[in-house]
């Protein structure tokens, strides 16, 4: 009798872990890895298109080390407006450096600058332009901009929001980011931003490492006698358009099987991984005036017109923001 109730206990026991067990991992799977997409086709194909590619027995199956997936970084996993972040960075230190150089005051486009006559620099162009972010980017060494890119992110607030800058990332993409990540991808940030701009933060915001993110970059050269990297006001690489597949394909080395964008800056990026015969492609489109942005073909920022006719004739994703997200910004979850 005894051996028959241990025995029974045991079964028991048995039984008890097994059930237990197929109710945990019917949770596992029951559990929505992009909580913050409303239901539709952007949502389902980003999930089909996971599923495929890590299904063993699927003929779309791609192995472990072939799971690339690289992100655009402005208006594709934070906001670019009204202006691109680096810029407003880059105004602010125009104003920083100011004292230490007064020929600016009397001297385009820093005159208008200091005057906070921002229209008017933006009328003078993309030279204008290009001169504050040389002004502001180099003659220091690198440490140095680092530590003026975290000073800034830290203290900085959006006119809009009244929010830091960081604030202003989007919740859905960081599922997307962390589902990507949880099925083996490794993500990369390819961005026309600058490389020192964003490093410092894309760890922290989107669980990115410094060595995974690629952007423009300026001249650098290492100073053997202080043992550092210094700036220079001239720019190396612009990693936009034609340039980010050959950035990808001299620091990543491989083909991205997934590629994800918001502009025309884009759209070689996007062509380039669609010749991979398991791809996924996704523009996200700025619709949602009221929690965000709508623009597309007629603007300045982020202009999505030869991207938006290739990704719908091509059958690639669009994603809406007003329609697919339900929310935009981490914040609105505490609402």
């Amino acid at each position: 009798m005894k051996i028959q109730r241990l025995i029974y206990y045991m079964l028991l026991t048995v039984l008890i872990a097994s059930c237990q067990k197929t109710s945990n991992e019917v949770q596992i799977k029951d559990v929505d890895p992009l909580p913050s997409w409303n239901e539709g086709a952007s949502k389902s194909a980003i999930l089909n298109f996971v599923q495929s590619v890590t299904d063993s027995t699927s003929a779309s199956f791609v192995d472990v080390e072939d799971r690339i997936a690289v992100f655009d970084n402005d208006g594709t996993l934070w906001s670019e407006q009204p202006m691109y972040f680096q810029l407003a960075f880059a105004l602010d230190q125009i104003k920083k450096m100011a004292p230490n150089n007064p020929e600016w005051k009397e001297t385009e486009p820093f005159k208008s600058v200091l005057n906070n006559d921002i229209a008017s620099v933006m009328q003078q162009g993309e030279g204008a332009l290009i001169q504050i972010v040389l002004a502001t980017h180099g003659g220091m060494t690198a440490d140095a901009f680092e530590a003026n890119v975290v000073e800034w992110m830290k203290a900085a607030k959006h006119p809009r929001f009244n929010r830091p800058y960081t604030d202003l990332i989007y919740q859905p993409m960081l599922e997307v980011l962390k589902y990507l990540r949880a099925n083996d991808f490794k993500t990369f940030i390819v961005s026309g931003g600058g490389i020192g701009f964003m490093r410092p933060v894309t760890n922290l915001l989107y669980g990115i490492p410094a060595e995974q993110v690629m952007g423009s970059m300026m001249k650098v050269e290492y100073d053997k006698e202080n043992k550092v990297i210094n700036r220079y006001p001239e720019l190396a690489f612009i990693d936009d358009k034609s340039g980010k597949p050959v950035g990808i394909y001299n620091f990543i080395g491989k083909k991205p099987i997934a590629a994800f964008g918001n502009s025309d800056g884009d759209l070689q990026m996007l062509e380039w991984t669609s010749t991979n015969e398991n791809s996924f492609m996704m523009f996200v489109h700025h619709t949602d005036a009221e929690r965000e942005w709508a623009y597309d073909s007629l603007s300045h920022i982020g202009r999505l017109k030869e991207g938006f006719g290739v990704a719908t004739t091509s059958g690639w994703t669009i994603a809406d923001m007003k329609k697919d997200w339900k929310v935009v910004y981490p914040f609105e979850l505490d609402k």
